[in-house]
C-alpha cells in the first residue's frame, strides 16, 4: 500500500517539475517548409541590440472575417516571438472602436474591405495598424501592405509575407544611430529635388544626406575631392549636362579609394513633355562625356530605346465634358515594366518596375564581377536613335512577331578593384596619393533616369511608384532601396525584406458550393468511427471471456 502512494507522490512531484522546466524554458519548433515562425538572422541581430524598452501597440483586435482573422493571429505569433527573443519588447492589441477618431488624428488611416461570407458580399472596417514607441520616438506600421493585386487573398499574404520586415524595420529605426554618408550630386541638371522628395524622404529615415556640387573642383580640386571622400555613397540621378574632365576624375577617384555610387543615366534625350504637347518628339543620344568612364569599369549604355510589350500605360486626353477633361489609359511600349531574375537579394522577391524611355545596357569583359538585376521581357526589341517618337496609331495592336529580340539588360551591379579609368592618361589636376588601381568597391547602373522620379500632384510629390492615374504601384522604391542598402552594405533589412512565404487560402466559393457535404461528413464520421469502435471492443470482450 506504501508503495502504491509513494509512486502517486513521485508522480505528483514529476508533474510539478515539468511544469516549473516549462515555465521557465520556451522553445518553439517551426516545421513549416518556408520556416515562416522562425526570425531571420538579421532580425535576431537587431533584436538582440535593444536596449530600452519597445512597445508595440496593434489595433487588430476584435471580431474578424477568417482572413484577417489570419492576420491578427500571424501578427499576434511574430510578436510572441519577438518577445521570446529579447523580454523588453512588450506588445498588446486594442480594440480600436472606441478611438476611431483618436486613431485617424495620428494619420491611421482605417480600411474598407470587402468580405465575401456565405456567398455574400459585405463591407468592413478596419485599422490595420501598429505603433512601436521606444521613450520619445514612435513608428507608425501598416500591417496592411497596399500593393495592387487581383485579389483580397494576395494582398493578405503580401501583408503576411511583409510582417518581419515591418515591425524589425520599425525597431530598427528606433533602436539605431545614422551613421553612413550620402552626397546627392548636383550641377550637372539632374533632376530637380520634387521629383527625387519621396525617395530622399524614405533614405533620410536611415541615412545622413547632404547635397554635394563638382563645381568648384575646377578651382580647389584637392578639396573637392577631400570633401566628396567624407561620404559613403554618391547618387547620381538623371543627369542632363555633359560632365567634364576634371568632375569625371573627381568620382574616379572617389570610386578609386572605395566610394559606391548609384548611376541612374539616360543615354538618349527623349522627354515626354514634347511628346504631349504635339504629339510626337524627337529622341536623340544624349553626350554626358561618361562612355569613357563607364566602359572602363567594365559596361555600356547604348543610345537606343527599348520598346516592349510588357509595359504600362500612358494618360491621354480622349475628350471633354463640360470643363473637365477626360483622360484614358493606353499601353505604351517605351514605358517597360522590367523583370527581375530573382538572382540577388537586391531585386528578390519585388514588384515589377516602371521605367520610361529605357537603353539598353551591354556588360564588357574585365575582372568586374557583374550581375544583372534589372531587364526588359522576351517580347522587347531596340531602336536606334535619333528617330521620331510618335503617339500616332497607340491604340492599334502590335504585331507581338516584331518584339522578338529578347531581354535587355536595363541595371547592373559591379562589384570588384576597379581600375582607373585615368590610368595610363593625362591627368585633369595634381592631387595627393592618386590611385590607378582601386579598392574593392561597388556601384550600380541603370539605364533610366526617371526610375528614382515621383510623380507630382497639385504642385506636391507623390509616393514613388505609384502611378497617379491608376494607383497602381510599382517596385521602384523597393529596388532603390535595395539597391542603396546594399551599396553600404546594410544588408540585414534587404535579406528580412525579400523573405518569402506562401499562405494557402480556402477557396470560399468551393467552401460555400460543399458547406452541406462537409457538415454532413464532419457529423456522420465520428459517429461511424464510434460505432465501429463500439462493435470491435464488444466483440473482442465476448471473445476473450466467452
Amino acid at each position: 500500500m506504501s508503495n502504491k502512494y509513494s509512486k502517486i507522490v513521485i508522480a505528483f512531484i514529476t508533474i510539478l517539475l515539468i511544469n516549473y522546466v516549462g515555465s521557465k524554458v520556451y522553445k518553439r519548433i517551426d516545421l513549416t517548409n518556408d520556416h515562416r515562425y522562425t526570425l531571420s538572422s538579421p532580425s535576431k541581430a537587431i533584436i538582440k541590440n535593444i536596449e530600452d524598452i519597445i512597445t508595440i501597440k496593434v489595433y487588430l483586435k476584435g471580431n474578424f472575417p477568417a482572413e484577417f482573422k489570419r492576420l491578427q493571429i500571424e501578427t499576434k505569433q511574430f510578436l510572441e516571438e519577438l518577445n521570446t527573443q529579447n523580454k523588453k519588447i512588450h506588445f498588446r492589441f486594442i480594440n480600436p472602436t472606441n478611438i476611431t477618431q483618436e486613431l485617424i488624428n495620428k494619420d491611421l488611416e482605417p480600411s474598407r474591405l470587402q468580405v465575401q461570407e456565405k456567398g455574400k458580399l459585405s463591407e468592413i472596417i478596419i485599422f490595420p495598424w501598429a505603433v512601436v514607441s521606444s521613450k520619445n520616438k514612435t513608428e507608425n506600421v501598416p500591417l496592411l501592405k497596399d500593393i495592387f493585386s487581383n485579389s483580397q487573398e494576395e494582398q493578405l499574404e503580401s501583408s503576411i509575407q511583409n510582417l518581419e520586415y515591418a515591425f524589425i524595420n520599425a525597431i530598427y529605426k528606433l533602436a539605431s544611430k545614422k551613421s553612413k554618408k550620402i552626397a546627392i550630386i548636383k550641377g550637372n541638371g539632374e533632376l530637380n529635388d520634387i521629383y527625387i522628395a519621396d525617395f530622399l524622404r524614405k533614405l533620410n529615415e536611415y541615412y545622413f544626406l547632404a547635397p554635394f556640387t563638382l563645381d568648384s573642383v575646377a578651382k580647389q580640386p584637392q578639396k573637392t575631392l577631400n570633401q566628396i571622400s567624407t561620404f559613403d555613397l554618391a547618387i547620381i540621378a538623371k543627369p542632363t549636362k555633359k560632365f567634364t574632365e576634371e568632375e569625371k576624375y573627381t568620382l574616379d577617384q572617389f570610386i578609386m579609394n572605395g566610394g559606391k555610387t548609384l548611376w541612374l543615366i539616360d543615354n538618349v534625350q527623349a522627354e515626354l513633355d514634347s511628346l504631349m504637347r504635339t504629339g510626337e518628339t524627337l529622341a536623340y543620344p544624349r553626350d554626358l562625356g561618361l562612355t569613357d568612364l563607364f566602359f572602363n569599369y567594365g559596361i555600356r549604355i547604348n543610345t537606343d530605346l527599348i520598346q516592349d510589350l510588357y509595359a504600362s500605360e500612358i494618360p491621354l486626353v480622349t475628350g471633354n465634358i463640360g470643363n473637365k477633361t477626360q483622360f484614358s489609359q493606353f499601353q505604351w511600349e517605351f514605358f517597360p515594366l522590367l523583370n527581375s531574375p530573382n538572382n540577388h537579394p537586391i531585386n528578390n522577391n519585388i514588384e515589377a518596375v516602371n521605367v520610361k524611355f529605357v537603353n539598353s545596357i551591354d556588360t564588357l569583359k574585365n575582372t568586374i564581377r557583374k550581375t544583372i538585376l534589372l531587364q526588359s521581357s522576351e517580347f522587347s526589341k531596340p531602336i536606334g536613335t535619333p528617330s521620331i517618337i510618335s503617339l500616332k496609331g497607340i491604340a492599334q495592336k502590335p504585331n507581338p512577331s516584331e518584339y522578338n529580340i529578347g531581354k535587355k539588360t536595363i541595371a547592373v551591379l559591379l562589384e570588384g578593384k576597379f581600375k582607373s579609368a585615368y590610368n595610363g592618361r593625362i591627368k585633369p589636376f595634381k592631387i595627393k596619393n592618386p590611385k590607378e588601381i582601386g579598392v574593392t568597391s561597388k556601384m550600380i547602373v541603370a539605364s533610366d533616369g526617371d526610375i528614382i522620379a515621383n510623380e507630382i500632384s497639385k504642385g506636391k510629390p507623390l509616393e514613388l511608384g505609384v502611378n497617379k492615374w491608376t494607383n497602381q504601384r510599382y517596385g521602384n522604391k523597393e529596388f532603390l532601396l535595395n539597391t542603396v542598402n546594399y551599396l553600404l552594405d546594410d544588408t540585414g533589412l534587404i535579406n528580412i525584406r525579400s523573405k518569402a512565404i506562401k499562405i494557402n487560402f480556402l477557396n470560399k466559393q468551393k467552401a460555400f458550393e460543399e458547406t452541406t457535404k462537409w457538415q454532413f461528413i464532419n457529423i456522420l464520421f465520428p459517429l461511424l468511427i464510434l460505432a465501429v469502435f463500439g462493435l470491435l471492443f464488444n466483440y473482442l470482450r465476448r471473445k476473450k471471456y466467452q
